[in-house]
Order: structure tokens, then C-alpha cells, then sequence
């Protein structure tokens, strides 16, 4: 099989976040030419990342049995988990509320303070959407949505002499609803010639 060079994608992504239930950009958002794509006001960029963005698609499947044969005759999926995973390189305020999954941010005259949501086990979180601009085969643009997430990873605020001051998140989508996936991919689609 003769390999496709233009399939081929390297090249880092833009985040944003939202509200959860935020109002989506349109398919005819999403440009090739990076600064021409554009993200509604309701989104915020979240800044740089390191060490790349990861997105992870994990799906656990039961197998049915019968005793006639010993080959899995069919399976069924019994769990799905789509998780973004990056590292925030600019540990604001504003950052750490999401990888915190909320709280409030006041500003004063000489000082800005984040404060956590006072929540219990009977609260439900925070959730928020997260939207993901990058690269799709061909040099064209990909944007995946995931309507409903939630910081899982351990929010850690390291202060050392040779490294640089990170928040590692580790975003899992949720169950939105019958009739809405948690998430999305969308290819632009090179231009049509005349």
C-alpha cells in the first residue's frame, strides 16, 4: 500500500475552554490558514501547553461466549473514556481554576486571589467544554470538541530552580445527553477547484 505523504500530521494544537453547553463554532469556522479560524467570544484560549496535547479515546468491550465455538463470536461496548491530556504552561490564576474544575477568581486593587468552590460529594462539578484546534491531514485543520469535561489529574504547582512552573490536566469527557456525543471531530476538507 503506497503511502500518502500529505495524510501525514506533526504540529502543536490550540485549547480553548467553555461553559459547559457553550455555543459551538460552525463547521465553516474552521479555516486552513490558522488565523483565519475563529472560536466564538464564549470560548477562552487557554494558553500555551508543553510536551503536546494528547487526546485518548479508551473503550472497554465484554465478549459474548457460546460453547459451540472458540472463537469470540461478537463483543459490546461497556465503557468509553475520551480524555485530553496536556500540560498548562501558563500556570495563571485563570488556568489553575481549570485544572481546579472551578472556584471564583476576585480581583482587588494590588492583587488578584483564587478560592475554591466550597462543594461537597453531593454537588455536581463544575464541568466545562473543551475545544482543540490542530492539524488534519493535508495541512488543513482539525477541531475535536468535548462538550463535557473534568479535571481528573492531581493539580500540582511545582517551584523549582531548572524547571519550568507547569498544571498538568488530564480532561475526561462525560455523558451529555441521548441525542448530543461528548465529543466531536471535524476535518476541513481542501477547497473545491472551479
Amino acid at each position: 500500500m503506497p503511502v500518502t505523504v500529505t495524510n501525514l500530521i506533526q504540529g502543536p494544537a490550540d485549547l480553548y475552554r467553555g461553559d459547559f453547553g457553550a455555543a459551538e463554532p460552525t463547521e465553516a469556522d474552521i479555516s486552513m490558514d490558522v488565523e483565519d479560524t475563529t472560536v466564538a467570544a464564549s470560548w477562552t484560549d487557554l494558553g500555551g501547553t508543553q510536551d503536546g496535547v494528547t487526546l485518548t479515546l479508551e473503550q472497554e468491550y465484554a465478549e459474548l461466549e457460546v460453547d459451540q465455538i472458540v472463537d469470540v463470536p461478537e463483543s459490546r461496548l461497556t465503557k468509553r473514556v475520551f480524555t485530553i491530556k496536556t500540560n498548562f504552561a501558563e500556570p495563571t490564576l485563570e488556568n489553575f481554576k481549570v485544572a481546579a474544575n472551578g472556584g471564583t477568581i476576585t480581583a482587588g486593587a494590588t492583587s488578584k486571589k483564587y478560592t475554591p468552590a466550597m462543594d461537597n460529594s453531593a454537588v455536581s462539578p463544575d464541568y466545562s467544554a473543551l475545544l482543540f484546534d490542530g492539524i488534519a491531514p493535508a495541512s488543513l485543520r482539525r477541531r475535536v470538541i468535548a462538550r463535557k469535561v473534568l479535571n481528573t489529574a492531581a493539580v500540582e504547582q511545582p517551584a523549582q530552580k531548572d524547571g519550568q512552573t507547569l498544571f498538568p490536566v488530564e480532561l475526561k469527557g462525560h455523558y451529555v445527553s441521548k441525542s448530543i456525543p461528548p465529543f466531536d471531530y471535524t476535518d476541513e476538507l481542501p477547497p473545491v477547484a472551479p
